[in-house]
């Protein structure tokens, strides 16, 4: 113990004497006199005393040598209460609420059912049914006719369109699919006569059977699949019958698939286009017509989307199947889209070129015109190209535009024309007075300038208006038959009260140019007739009664032209239907 005590005594010693060494010898050449230093003499005046002084401490609260000093005034607060009588009693403060618009009721069901003059019936149902959280399947039944009675018209103008349609429709979290189908019957009569007839030929104009029956149907699907190279498929298989034994079957298969590549990606579609059908006879009575043709087609397409800037590369490649005359054809046509934003929403500039072998049918050609004769000649459209360029945008929040100008190019395009008057005979079928249309094919370029605006100011006004006008290029014959010049339209869709509903459209069609050949006089040249132009006028207006149940009526041709759509084939004068609908559930 004693041992360790000295040890840690010198340690303490040696710190003491490294500490106070320093200060001892920078003190005493400090105290040193200046003298003229003999070599190694030194002379030393006063030995060096240290000493410490004294501390002071800085006091915290400085003495004040004012010479006058001022006591700070103590500060007292007080209250002077008055009591005073009031009978007031407030009331507990309550929470504000805001008063909720009940939601529409939406039902799975609707029924419609109006009456009006030409002895006019319009009938309608409509039910979905929902099987699970993703499936659900449908009907939709609709039948439209009217007794015609179309004035100054020698021969039954009646006609009847009768439509039911189902279909199931599955979707799951990353596919989807449908399944459809329906059938269809509709009845019209080639009532044109031309004016060489009149009440003077009643014999022959009573033996005239101009009833013509179309029936119908189809059936197809389409699958869709989300984060999938395989995107979608889509089949049809359709069939077209007459009352002159006419047939036509139509099937039709889509597939797409999609490649993304870093910034873009590949789109690839394959299209099989099959029709055959085929006529008793050609208007000539000469020969039977038949026809069959397979149009299949690739198209690869590039897609690059960057900010405002959308671009889409592709061509298609098409080869097309004369099957009834085994020729084949291979074409190739451009798919190419583009839109960039120069002003957000406010201005687009978009524009691209499309082409495509289009197929022509029977079933397509009655349902734009119902009164062709069963003696058509069929054959696909080839269109090289269809070239546009556009802008679109939205002036404000409530106004929408678009303005587009384009050209095209289609060889063997197909048009109306009125077929020939062979005479009177009670021989004759019931179209082959002149009272029918015919297809002629040319090959026609087309400048066409569009224009469109969109106004929708709520929920409970929206007013649209649009405009075509096209300029015809031909090369065989002498007009565009049955093509107008000029089309616009007009319409709007308004709310006037919580019950009272309604709109308005309108329908400008311009001049149109038909021919008119006489088999009985051979020697003459046809006679080129021009269709005046017409417009249309039509508007609804309903009342809700309840969330079930409303009542509407329906007018056209509010202004009573008796127009003609086609060549000797007048339209109905003002016309009113009165009708119900109501929704339910079952």
């Amino acid at each position: 113990m004693v041992k360790v005590l000295d040890q840690i005594s010198l340690s303490k010693f040696v710190i003491n004497l490294l500490l106070v060494l320093p200060l001892f010898i920078g003190s005493s050449l400090l105290a040193q006199e200046e003298q003229d230093l003999g070599t190694e003499v030194v002379n030393v005046v006063k030995p060096y005393t240290p000493s410490v002084s004294d501390a002071f401490k800085v006091r915290e609260t400085p003495l004040l040598d004012d010479s006058v000093t001022t006591r700070k005034k103590d500060v007292r607060y007080e209250i002077f209460s008055v009591p005073v009588a009031s009978t007031f009693t407030p009331a507990k403060g309550q929470a504000a609420t805001v008063e909720k618009s009940e939601p529409m009721k939406l039902y799975d069901s609707y029924a419609s059912l109006g009456f009006g003059n030409y002895t006019s019936v319009l009938a309608e149902l409509f039910s979905n049914f929902q099987i699970s959280r993703t499936d659900n399947a449908g009907i939709f039944f609709r039948h439209n006719s009217s007794q015609g009675d179309i004035d100054d018209v020698l021969l039954e103008n009646k006609f009847y369109d009768t439509k039911l349609d189902g279909n199931y429709i599955s979707r799951q979290r990353d596919l989807a699919y449908e399944v459809n189908a329906g059938v269809q019957h509709q009845l019209f009569n080639w009532y044109g006569l031309n004016p060489l007839f009149n009440e003077a030929e009643m014999g022959v104009v009573d033996a005239i059977d101009p009833q013509q029956t179309y029936f119908s149907a189809y059936a197809g699907g389409e699958v869709q699949m989300d984060e999938s190279t395989f995107q979608e498929a889509r089949g049809k298989l359709s069939i077209l019958t007459d009352a002159f034994s006419s047939s036509e079957f139509r099937g039709e298969l889509g597939v797409g698939f999609d490649f993304p590549v870093d910034d873009f990606s590949i789109n690839l579609q394959g299209d099989l286009d099959f029709l055959s059908g085929g006529f008793d006879r050609d208007y000539a009575n000469l020969m039977k017509l038949d026809y069959s043709y397979l149009i299949t087609g690739i198209t690869p397409a590039f897609n690059y989307t960057e900010d405002d800037f959308t671009v889409s590369l592709g061509a298609a490649v098409v080869f097309g199947f004369d099957l009834k005359n085994s020729s084949t054809d291979f074409y190739v046509y451009p798919r190419i889209n583009a839109s960039y934003r120069l002003v957000d929403e406010v201005l687009i500039a978009y524009g691209g070129a499309d082409g495509g072998l289009r197929q022509n049918s029977y079933d397509q050609f009655r349902q734009e015109n119902p009164f062709v004769s069963p003696t058509l000649w069929i054959a696909p459209t080839n269109e090289q190209y269809d070239a546009f360029l556009g802008l679109k945008g939205k002036a404000s929040n409530t106004v929408g535009y678009n303005l587009r100008v384009s050209y095209g190019s289609q060889e063997n395009r197909a048009l109306f024309q009125a077929n020939p008057y062979k005479g009177m005979s009670v021989n004759f079928e019931g179209y082959e007075n002149g009272n029918s249309f015919g297809i002629v094919y040319d090959d026609i370029r087309t400048l066409s300038v569009f224009g469109e605006l969109k106004v929708e100011i709520s929920d409970n006004f929206s007013l649209g208006l649009n405009g075509s006008f096209y300029q015809y290029d031909l090369t065989n014959q002498a007009e565009p038959w049955n093509l107008p010049d000029f089309e616009a339209s007009l319409y709007s869709n308004f709310n006037i009260t919580e019950q009272i509903y309604g709109g308005v459209s309108f329908f400008f069609v311009g001049e149109r140019k038909d021919l008119f050949m006489n088999e009985t006089t051979p020697l003459l040249p046809p006679t080129l007739m021009s269709l005046d132009s017409y417009f249309d006028l039509n508007a609804h207006v309903g009342y809700r009664v309840n969330d079930r149940f409303n009542i509407f009526l329906n007018g056209s041709n509010l202004t009573g032209q008796n127009y003609q759509k086609w060549m000797n084939f007048p339209v109905q004068r003002i016309q009113a239907l009165l009708g119900a609908t109501y929704k339910f559930d079952w």
